[in-house]
């Protein structure tokens, strides 16, 4: 076994070891039994043999961090770090007889450790210190043994120490240099500078003693801020001493010239003050901060720079600075809920009695916003000190100026925006204004700089990622609002707020419940007729309202409200409690309102980046048919004298994006073909219709669509609106026919029939036979009347008040007002049937034994009149004709208004899509009825000569039942005559509004009119 290697020996022996171990054989068994040697081979075998397979190293790493996850889970945060330490220090260590880390063999031996353990997680682990051996120090000297038997010669004076080169070299360097021959100026130190820059002193200082800050001031910069402070060592170059020279013109010419004392800067201190100042510190020695404004110190000079140039240039820098400082004074106010208020120029947006008040949302999502922008420029700033510390390259304040004019810029609309939008608004103005102003104010900035086009792209970046962080408070009261019905609005900055003394379960829960405030006087109509009912708080005051509307809640306000509302009623209805459950665990999935609006957001924004080529080849499209319609518009132009370029670019690029917009909005395609970083006034508004609008519109149908479904299915609302025509308005003929025959036979055998306690009878038998589940709902009020009115027979009617009681929440669309118009319509179809059954019940039997008596009688007693069966003849036409008229109107109300109409109304509620707008169609159609059934004021005239021909007809009636003996046969005649005058008003009075057109469904009315009015 000579070739064997050590690794073999060593296996081997350790092989040797294993038998012995595992068969119980002693030290001094002979190896060269036949037994051992079989064992020896077939452990051999094994090894070189085996069947398994080679170790995993990621399967062993899945494990190790699967162990370390469930030691995080079990929170033994200690045994975890331990182990994940312990197995990288092992992965990473070298073994014996191998070369490397991480290794096959180190991850076999963790793969066996793996194998070997039986629950980690539950073993007590304690972390033993395990102290490293240091290695042996050398204590070998090696110079000697080196140099041993070596002679060196150390020369006349070994003790002398060793000359250094370093000596020699800062010798010649005081030397001067002659640059005289070279034709360059040569830059000289003054002497006394020189002289103190090569004196050193000796400093001995430790942290904490008390003269630390004084030593720090003496040496780490020089104090310039002193008054008479020492001056600072500078070149004697001509450009680097341009204020001695121009001190020194103005001395030679001006001889009342008179030299001030100066504090000289070098420009690094002026750039780092300017870094300061815009960073938002306030004490500064160049710059000074006095009632909020930033002024310039008049002393300040740098020695390459006149005075008059440097201040420019500062002023420049004060302006911003004063601007930040505005704003920083603005965000710590807000975030630090400061109750000290500055004078009124220091630019303090809260007023004094607001100081005990907490800032509301909307100010705080904004300082929020301007936070993470001053965030980034102080790190640019940072970024320009570090560098200006490090003095890796030349640093000049043009320079800087230069690299910071981008975010000075956008300080500068910053600034314009607060002191527009919060600066500039009535200390005493109230949340709600404040809010709606700083939301108008974004809006309407963003839409102002992006007329200017693709050069402020920038600024409108800012703005719309400045509004989207502003907006955010309001998106969230809504999204609470529609989502669970609750307006959570602690602060009252909402424009539509809650009016805490009506219940949810009152009937004018929908009319008073909620208060629109600060409505635009252009838009009031429109915004009164989404509240509802709603009272419109005037709490904006005249001369803001124009200010106060927030302007990109105006398309969608109506739903907004409508789903606010539905969802509260929801929350409320019995139906809610079983989906109560099943709701709360849906909302933990559910995105909120303003999240899917800011992905919407990214999505189309950032729409352009998944098909990049795509895009270049649109964009070369847009380019050229702008370049087309440019030099269209431009021939238009001329055409009217006009020769301006930019307005012709600017039409064209309005035509394109307006046609991009109309065919993209038809496709349901708002892909948007600009940068992520361009929001353009088009596609700003596009991106609300597209990214906003859609989210709430499909809430609003959800919520109204789930409370009418509710209201029409759970609480009955079509059966109730059945039941009202079926009682009102005489649908359920045979049922209401059973109770107004009896109050009618009452009064024609003269029998009284005012008494509640018949007329209720009477109604429960009625309704009871046929809808009893009714019977408990109606009854019947008498009511005071006018003695006047009652000389009319037809008026006694109108004490009559019949009252059907609708549940809660269905009389929010059944209300006591429209219960009154169903009353009016009712009564005038009573007063119809009245007179109709009056002429029906008529016979002609009653005047057959009159013919009788009056023939038997004397001939001198009726010599002068007419004949009795003429008498008769006269009677039987008139009531012809009086049917004829009575029918005819009937007929009209009852088929052309009541049965047209309730058709109408019924299919407009099955598509009403929300709660408001079945109460409208409900109102429209008790609107007009109510018209069509001549009850209006403006036509009260038409009316009254029907009331005169119905009257007509119950005396005719009356009359008919007493005999001849009971009148006189002149009442004929004037029964008569005042038949016809009424009959001929009303049909030329229908005929002029028909042929007008203003009234055509009395078209039917006054052709039946007509036609028996011809016969008369």
């Amino acid at each position: 076994m000579a070739h064997w290697s050590t690794f073999e020996k060593e296996t081997e022996r350790e092989t040797k070891k294993l038998i012995r171990c595992v068969c119980g054989l002693a030290e001094d068994e002979d190896e060269e039994e036949p037994n051992f040697q079989l064992a020896l081979k077939f452990a051999w075998s094994n090894f070189r043999f085996h069947r398994f397979l080679d170790v995993d190293s990621h399967k062993v790493q899945r494990s190790i961090s699967g162990i370390y996850e469930k030691l995080m889970v079990h929170s033994e945060v200690s045994k975890a770090d331990s182990w994940m330490r312990l197995t990288e220090e092992f992965l990473n260590s070298p073994l014996s007889n191998t070369n490397g880390t991480k290794t096959d063999i180190h991850y076999s031996i963790l793969s066996l450790l793996l194998c070997l353990s039986g629950s980690p997680s539950n073993t007590n682990f304690t972390e033993r210190p395990r102290m490293k051996e240091a290695e042996p120090e050398d204590s070998f000297d090696w110079p000697t043994y080196l140099m041993e038997g070596e002679d060196i010669d150390r020369g006349p004076f070994p003790d002398t120490p060793e000359w250094s080169e370093e000596e020699s070299e800062d010798e010649n360097g005081h030397q001067p240099i002659s640059r005289e021959d070279s034709g360059i100026q040569l830059d000289k130190t003054p002497q006394e500078d020189k002289d103190n820059a090569s004196k050193t002193v000796p400093v001995t200082w430790t942290v904490g003693e008390p003269d630390a800050r004084a030593w720090l001031e003496r040496h780490v910069v020089t104090p310039y801020w002193v008054a008479n402070g020492p001056r600072f060592a500078h070149s004697l170059h001509l450009h680097s001493n341009l204020l001695n020279v121009w001190d020194q013109h103005l001395y030679n010419t001006d001889p009342l010239y008179l030299p001030e004392e100066k504090a000289f800067l070098t420009e690094t201190q002026v750039i780092r003050e300017t870094l300061w100042l815009l960073s938002g510190v306030k004490k500064h020695f160049i710059f000074q901060h006095h009632d909020g404004k930033v002024s310039v110190r008049n002393n300040v000079v740098v020695t390459h720079l006149t005075s008059n140039c440097l201040r420019s240039v500062l002023e420049h820098i004060a302006v911003y600075g004063q601007a930040v400082s505005r704003l920083q004074r603005f965000i710590d106010e807000v975030t630090g809920h400061s109750p000290d208020v500055g004078p009124a120029g220091a630019g303090s947006a809260h007023p004094s009695k607001r100081g005990s008040e907490p800032p509301f949302r909307t100010y705080q999502a904004f300082v929020w916003a301007l936070n993470k922008f001053f965030t980034s420029f102080k790190e640019e700033l940072t970024t320009i000190e570090r560098g200006l510390v490090c003095k890796d390259e030349t640093v000049t304040l043009t320079a800087v100026l230069e690299r910071l004019n981008p975010h000075l810029a956008q300080i500068k609309v910053l600034h314009k925006v607060f002191c527009t939008g919060i600066a500039e608004v009535p200390s005493e103005t109230p949340n709600v204004v404040r809010a709606s102003h700083l939301l108008n104010t974004l809006y309407k900035a963003i839409i102002e700089y992006d007329s200017i086009g693709e050069a402020s792209e920038q600024t409108v970046a800012l703005l719309f990622s400045l509004w989207t962080e502003t907006v955010r408070p309001y998106l969230e009261i809504v999204d609470e609002w529609i989502v669970h019905g609750h307006l959570f609005d602690p602060a009252k900055e909402f424009i539509i707020q809650r009016n805490k003394d009506v219940p949810v379960n009152h009937r004018d829960f929908w009319y008073a419940t909620y208060t629109l405030y600060s409505i635009s006087e252009t838009v009031e109509s429109e915004m009164n007729d989404a509240a509802s009912g709603s009272s419109g708080g005037d709490a904006a005051g005249t001369g803001n309202r124009q200010l106060t509307m927030v302007s990109f809640l105006k398309p969608v306000l109506k739903q907004i409200i409508m789903a606010g509302k539905s969802m509260q009623l929801l929350k409320n209805l019995h139906c809610r409690d079983r989906q109560q459950s099943e709701g709360s665990s849906r909302d933990a999935e559910r995105k909120s309102l303003y999240t899917l609006f800011l992905e919407s957001v990214q999505s189309r924004l950032c729409s352009q980046d998944a098909s990049p080529a795509g895009t270049v080849t649109e964009q070369q499209a847009t380019r050229r048919s702008l370049i087309k319609m440019q030099s269209i518009i431009a021939q238009h132009l001329q055409m009217d004298d006009l020769h301006d370029p930019l307005l012709a670019i600017n039409f064209a690029r309005l035509y394109l994006e307006q046609s991009d917009f109309h065919e993209r909005f038809s496709k349901d395609d708002f892909t948007v073909d600009r940068s992520s970083q361009a929001v353009t006034c088009q596609t700003f508004e596009l991106t609300l219709r597209s990214c906003l609008y859609p989210h709430i519109q499909k809430r609003y149908i959800e919520c109204c669509g789930s409370l009418m479904k509710t209201l029409k299915k759970d609480y009955k609302l079509l059966e109730y609106l059945q039941a009202m025509r079926n009682y009102f308005l005489l649908e359920a003929g045979d049922t209401m026919y059973d109770f107004y025959t009896a109050i009618f036979d009452k009064v024609q055998e003269k029998e009284s029939w005012q008494q509640p306690s018949f007329l209720n009878v009477q109604l429960q038998e009625a309704v009871g036979q046929r809808c009893p589940e009714d019977s408990s709902r109606l009854s019947v009020f008498l009511e005071a009347m006018d003695p006047a009115r009652k000389k009319h027979p037809v008026n006694n009617l109108e004490v009559l008040t019949l009252s059907y009681k609708v549940p809660w929440p269905v009389d929010i669309v059944i209300s006591s007002e429209c219960q009154k118009i169903y009353n009016q319509v009712f009564l005038l179809l009573l007063q119809i049937k009245w007179a109709k059954y009056s002429l029906d019940t008529l016979r002609f039997s009653d005047f057959m034994d009159c013919t009788k008596k009056l023939e038997g009688a004397p001939a001198d007693g009726v010599k002068a009149k007419e004949p009795v069966k003429q008498q008769i003849h006269r009677m039987c036409l008139l009531r012809v004709k009086l049917m004829h008229f009575v029918n005819s109107l009937h007929n009209y109300i009852m088929t052309r208004i009541l049965h047209s109409t309730g058709l109408e109304f019924q299919h407009q509620v099955q598509e009403a899509k929300d709660l408001d707008q079945l109460i409208k169609i409900h109102y429209r159609y008790l609107a007009t009825i109510h018209d069509r059934c001549l009850l209006r004021e403006k036509v009260s005239f038409v009316k009254e000569a029907i009331m005169k021909v119905l009257n007509l007809v119950l005396i005719f009636s009356d009359r008919w039942q007493a005999g001849f003996g009971a009148w006189k046969i002149e009442s004929i005649d004037k029964m008569e005559s005042d038949f016809k005058n009424c009959h001929m008003f009303l049909v030329t009075i229908l005929n002029k509004a028909v042929c007008r057109g203003s009234f055509p469904h009395l078209e039917s009315l006054a052709l039946s009119l007509m036609a028996g009015f011809e016969q008369c």
